[in-house]
């Protein structure tokens, strides 16, 4: 099993004379001239620590540090350097979507041919149709007829239908033991903290100082409005009007990140 790196190698900017172009004095983001390779070289321990936040879910770890190195990939391949935009805000999006896409594509106990995976989605999309009109549940024969296929493969696409993973979650591990669901346990809220930093960091340094202290106050500190206020010498009225602002940015330049 390959090691996992804790958040704060990822957390660092990697030094090297040939990655990016001199910061500006005007505050906006330098073009990043780092090549792919030195993007993903740089980034796999990003890469392993988000693959590890999935893991003990039916899939190996190993597996899951390949797709994610792959997510990593693509990014790093796709990333456009000269659009001044940071490069964490483009990767993470990148290897999350690749995961949760393995997740869905990988995610059969027992995985039907393709033509019965897609036959079902049919299925599902005429049950409906069938159903509002017959006022009822339709007959595999009523399916088959409307979707003109065969009905020992609408048979055979029913019978399938139960085994895909989320299923399976609620059925005990072991005689009288809890629900697989249960034994997943929940989001890692150091991991998913250390991610959500890494997407923001970029976009946060282009903030006022007074605003990068606001923010982080409220949401590394958590303090209350009122103790911001009472801190950088504002009313609560203005921290609050404050905050909103900076959401409201914030949200933009990620939208602009992600485009």
């Amino acid at each position: 099993m390959v090691p996992v790196s804790n958040a704060p190698l990822y957390l660092a900017r990697p030094s090297s004379t040939t990655a990016t172009a001199a910061e500006p004095a005007s505050g906006s983001a330098p073009a990043d001239r780092r090549t792919p390779e030195e993007l993903i070289a740089q980034h796999i321990p990003l890469a392993r620590s988000m693959a590890a936040r999935y893991r003990n879910r039916g899939i190996d770890l190993d597996d899951l540090e390949q797709v994610a190195l792959l997510g990593l990939t693509k990014a790093a391949r796709r990333f456009d350097g000269d659009a001044g935009h940071d490069f964490l805000s483009y990767a993470v999006p990148t290897v999350r979507g690749e995961l949760r896409r393995h997740f869905r594509d990988a995610g059969w106990t027992i995985r039907p041919p393709r033509r019965i995976q897609e036959l079902q989605a049919r299925i599902a999309a005429a049950q409906e149709e069938l159903g509002g009109r017959l006022g009822r549940s339709p007959r595999p024969t009523e399916i088959a007829a409307h979707l003109g296929a065969g009905l020992d493969d609408v048979v055979e696409a029913l019978g399938a239908d139960g085994c895909f993973t989320p299923t399976s979650l609620d059925v005990p591990v072991g005689e009288g033991g809890s629900p697989l669901g249960e034994l997943m346990g929940g989001e890692d809220r150091d991991i998913a903290q250390a991610e959500a930093r890494i997407v923001l960091a970029p976009v946060v340094r282009l903030l006022s100082a007074r605003d990068r202290r606001i923010v982080h106050l409220r949401f590394f500190d958590e303090r209350t409005q009122q103790e911001i206020a009472d801190s950088v010498g504002l009313t609560q009225a203005q921290v609050s009007r404050v905050l909103t602002r900076i959401l409201r940015d914030l949200r933009a330049e990620l939208a602009e990140s992600a485009a």
